[in-house]
């Protein structure tokens, strides 16, 4: 799904996960200082967008989700995951219900396998899926934007903005009348800075909640009845995870940022040291500079001197140990 305003001045496609909208518009660290002033918009059209309608709908999504939304009220926003049998993260949903139909945004091109899933569980409930990202796109709207949302709009708000599920053929006329334009490198770096795990960066095919610090935000450990709740609770009650999300101040020397999967090690032991984890993303923040995240074994030393490749790091604990 490539997005129209690609075409704007200055735009710069992004890589990876964030292929089909813009990197940025020619000048990171202003937009990520407008973004953090509450100012501008982010195109986050290349996400997938999910619907779920039907009088069952929240009773059914409480059963197959880790989230509490039984009696989710309208437009409370909220997330939740959705784990493999061995509680392993398969899924993060970001949700809100009109009232009607409760609205989700995924993932790019993740919701092709989570429409098949739910599918596979809707047995006698009344509840009717859609995959609505050829006709919604996502906008971000940054907390402390006076940006009015276009009449008829589903909006999820949180603690860090503003999500629109604006129809896509709304995009181009949206972009005119609310710049200025923000690509999703400074929304990543403002999501770095904030700790917020993404699906597939922060995670691989062995992740479960607590080692990103899902627990509260995504994980209600007081509803059971969904798939890998075992594991949370074992781990939970019981346990510690294996791993931990760390936050990292890199050497702000080095010209390249550690690519997502750079192996993290202890500077005192060097560039052919154990691996002790891997970064899981990367950014240049406009105030603290290279910043990244990484998971690492639970028992390295919340004070050790780290490195990734070989760029320096220090870190500050997200999860403890």
């Amino acid at each position: 799904m490539k997005s129209p305003l690609l075409s704007l001045p200055g735009a710069v496609p992004g890589e990876g996960p964030d292929e089909g909208v813009a990197a940025h518009y020619g000048d990171l660290f202003r937009e990520q200082r407008a973004l953090a002033d509450g100012t501008g918009f982010v195109d986050l059209s290349h996400r997938g967008v999910v619907t779920v309608s039907g009088a069952d709908r929240l009773s059914w999504l409480h059963l197959l989700i880790t989230q509490h939304v039984s009696e989710l009220p309208p437009g409370q926003a909220t997330e939740a995951l959705i784990l493999s049998a061995h509680g392993h993260i398969e899924h993060a949903l970001y949700l809100v219900d009109d009232g009607e139909t409760t609205w989700a945004h995924v993932e790019p091109d993740s919701q092709g396998d989570l429409i098949a899933y739910l599918e596979s569980m809707k047995f006698f409930y009344r509840v009717d899926l859609a995959d609505r990202t050829d006709d919604y796109a996502v906008v971000h709207l940054p907390a402390g934007s006076i940006t009015e949302a276009p009449e008829d709009t589903v909006v999820r708000e949180t603690p860090y903005g503003r999500d629109l599920f604006l129809p896509r053929a709304r995009l181009t006329d949206f972009a005119e009348a609310s710049g200025p334009p923000i690509g999703v490198l400074a929304y990543e770096a403002l999501r770095v800075e904030a700790h917020r795990p993404r699906v597939g960066l922060e995670t691989d095919h062995r992740t479960i909640p607590h080692e990103l610090g899902w627990i509260g935000s995504a994980v209600h450990l007081q509803k059971g009845c969904y798939r890998g709740q075992e594991t949370v609770a074992r781990v939970q009650n019981l346990g510690k995870p294996p791993r931990r999300l760390v936050f990292l101040h890199l050497d702000g020397s080095e010209v390249t940022l550690p690519s997502h999967g750079a192996p993290i090690r202890l500077a005192s032991e060097g560039e052919e040291g154990r691996q002790l984890g891997f970064i899981t993303s990367s950014a240049r923040h406009h105030e603290l500079g290279p910043i990244a995240l990484a998971l690492v074994k639970r028992n390295v030393p919340v004070d050790a001197e780290l490195i990734a490749d070989s760029t320096a790091a220090a870190q500050e604990t997200v999860v403890e140990p």
